[in-house]
């Protein structure tokens, strides 16, 4: 199934047909738990960066030039263990790492290594597709309602492992850029866009105007993704904890599909389906 590209200032040709849905449409689910997470040092002064922390999170942000690095602090193992893995090493800070972890987050797995940085620049849904223009494939994904920096960061790194271009999710309703998020991502937060968008239903109407289909991910949808047999331009929605994908969001997705798992466990972490729904999408 393939929705012939638009450009996303163009009009729509045609009104895509949308299955009804279930009232009750179950989704991949989390545990959205989220802990509190400083990004300014425990040592007193305000900081109008945030701490990034772990081998590849730090790597990949040493090496990219939208970070400005206002510190840099390590290890002695932590030096030996990244200075391979970065192109150009700036100044830094040899300390111990009981000093370390006085600077950062309760609990940061810092492996040694910890950059003072800004936060990157949050790209436009319009920058996005912009991307995107003349391109007859590719994939999104849409989080809906999904909280917790560990799954985020996790679905980014799977998004950039199977070629995914961006990862959508609604500013009110998602965590802010953090060392956890980062380092979950390992890396791949430097590497993939992170659109953050006001309202998901207008995103999502801005995709199909821009010649995307929009598949939500329900447990109890009638086709799996595989049975969907989708190309092209693609869309995926997937929700949290709970309610699933909202009953507005549900409403404007093109179709529901779902993932053939058994009765064993209800359903999976949402991290977990959208790796395996990406996997899904690549092999077909």
């Amino acid at each position: 199934m393939s929705r012939p590209p638009k450009s996303s200032h163009s009009k729509s040709s045609r009104t895509p047909s949308r299955p009804a849905s279930p009232a009750q449409e179950r989704s991949p689910r989390e545990r959205d738990r989220p802990a509190p997470e400083r990004t300014t040092p425990k040592t007193g002064g305000k900081s109008s960066g945030l701490w990034l922390f772990g081998l590849h999170a730090v790597a990949a942000a040493l090496d990219n030039p939208l970070r400005k690095i206002q510190r840099f602090v390590v290890t002695a193992e932590g030096l030996s263990a990244i200075t391979p893995m970065v192109k150009t090493l700036p100044q830094h800070q040899t300390m111990e790492r009981a000093d370390m972890a006085r600077l950062l987050p309760s609990g940061a797995v810092h492996q040694g290594v910890a950059v003072l940085t800004t936060a990157l620049p949050s790209p436009g849904l319009d920058d996005c597709l912009a991307s995107l223009e003349g391109q007859d494939n590719a994939l999104l994904l849409v989080l809906d309602q999904v909280t917790d920096p560990h799954n985020i960061g996790a679905i980014i790194r799977s998004a950039a492992a199977f070629g995914a271009a961006a990862v959508l999710t609604q500013d009110r309703h998602s965590p802010e850029e953090t060392g956890t998020l980062a380092k979950s991502a390992s890396g791949a937060l430097e590497r993939l866009p992170l659109v953050r968008v006001v309202n998901i239903v207008h995103a999502l109407d801005a995709l199909k105007q821009a010649g995307f289909w929009v598949a939500g991910l329900a447990g109890e949808a009638e086709r799996t993704l595989a049975e969907a047999k989708l190309s092209g331009r693609i869309a995926l929605v997937l929700g949290a904890e709970g309610p699933g994908l909202r009953r507005l969001t549900r409403e404007h997705c093109d179709l529901l599909v779902r993932l053939p798992i058994t009765d064993a466990v209800e359903s999976l972490n949402v991290s977990n389906a959208a790796a395996v729904a990406l996997y899904e999408m690549v092999r077909h």
